[in-house]
């Protein structure tokens, strides 16, 4: 796999952006040490950006897909108004029960809704209008994910969506494995849906900001 950002930008931007909370520091090490995948985690990078935000933003209702071990989430619960909630869908158990302990220690702990189970069963439960919603969850779905949950976002509401470009692989010239191929026909799909905006940032792994017209 290609190197898309260089370890010094990256080392670089993290020195001159503000540190993350203790707790953040708690998930960020211990997902390393006991996860077989810890480069799945947001990370102190990105979590700063989703926190910056979602402060901007100041949503009500934030929906995520792909809990993982919840970094993701606690960085943008932190955004929240007072009355808002933060609904999170993850497949995995172990992952729910690691996730859960640690939001059972934030702040933000009563606006976090933590749901076990399949994503495309579950949203339709939960009677919500999204002002935001992050997509971070297996590459083969995201295009179900996105036309599932775009009806439900508010107008000028937003979508994030995680590793667009997956590691360098979409840059190649022959695009080979199933997720890679998957990712770009998601970035092919948005691109030519005219009910949205969008802009791919190269934060860490790629991250795509659309806006719903």
């Amino acid at each position: 796999m290609p190197e898309i950002l260089s370890q010094l930008v990256n080392d670089y931007a993290l020195r001159f952006s503000s540190p993350t909370d203790d707790l953040l520091v708690e998930v960020e090490q211990f997902t390393k040490e006991n996860h077989h995948d810890p480069g799945m985690l947001s990370g102190p990078l990105q979590g700063k950006f989703l926190e910056i935000f979602s402060r901007i933003i100041q949503p009500e209702a934030i929906l995520e897909i792909g809990t993982f071990t919840g970094y993701s989430a606690l960085c943008m619960a932190k955004g929240l108004k007072e009355n808002g909630e933060l609904h999170t869908i993850e497949l995995r158990e172990n992952e729910v029960r690691i996730a859960k302990n640690f939001f059972a220690k934030s702040l933000q702990r009563a606006q976090i809704i933590l749901h076990h189970g399949n994503a495309l069963e579950i949203i339709p439960t939960i009677k919500k209008e999204w002002d935001l919603i992050f997509i971070d969850a297996d590459k083969t779905g995201y295009i179900d994910y996105y036309e599932l949950t775009l009806p439900l976002l508010k107008k000028n509401g937003i979508i994030l969506v995680d590793n667009v470009l997956f590691h360098g692989q979409v840059l190649e010239e022959e695009i080979r494995g199933k997720n890679a191929k998957a990712i770009q026909a998601f970035n092919d799909h948005v691109s030519k849906d005219e009910r949205v905006s969008q802009v791919i940032m190269t934060v860490r792994d790629g991250l795509m900001l659309i806006i719903k017209k």
